[in-house]
């Protein structure tokens, strides 16, 4: 029996290894490499690893390590999404903050490309499966808040 390490290592190494986009293929690929585990245990695993769905150069959402996006694991250019990015579906503001709803399961991806692209405008997101925190910076309008945000989401 493999210890919790190990199998989260070998779960690193399939993850390094191949353009994962759900869990469910994750968890068939490793199963068919001889590890046995169940969604719950590879959700719970994925969640303590940091890792997340961002999109790739080709617009799909894909799994990566999240010090992927602070650039410590990859090369920049693997992790800039090309635009526009999908999975927006909405925005209202309350005060100095606003909530950005997606669509099921994008909200991290999206919350990562605000954070990595908006630096001037946005201090920072917080996401969960569908619905993100936006924090805008001092100073900053809604209107200036939204124009950052529309070269990401044309639809704004």
């Amino acid at each position: 029996m493999e210890t919790k390490q190990q199998r989260q290592a070998h779960i690193r190494k399939i993850i390094s290894e191949n353009r994962i986009s759900s869990q469910e293929e994750l968890l068939q690929l490793i199963i068919s490499s001889g590890l046995n585990l169940t969604q719950a245990t590879l959700s719970r695993y994925l969640k303590e690893m940091k890792v997340v769905k961002v999109p790739d150069a080709a617009g799909e959402y894909v799994y990566v390590f999240s010090d992927a996006l602070t650039g410590q694991n990859a090369r920049e250019e693997e992790i800039i999404p090309v635009l526009p990015v999908t999975g927006f579906l909405s925005i209202e503001f309350s005060g100095d903050l606003a909530v950005i709803k997606t669509s099921p399961g994008y909200a991290s991806g999206v919350a990562s490309v605000i954070d990595r692209g908006i630096k001037t405008e946005i201090l920072g997101t917080i996401a969960g499966d569908d619905t993100i925190l936006l924090i805008p910076r001092e100073g900053f309008t809604r209107k200036q808040i939204l124009e950052a945000l529309n070269k990401y989401f044309p639809v704004i």
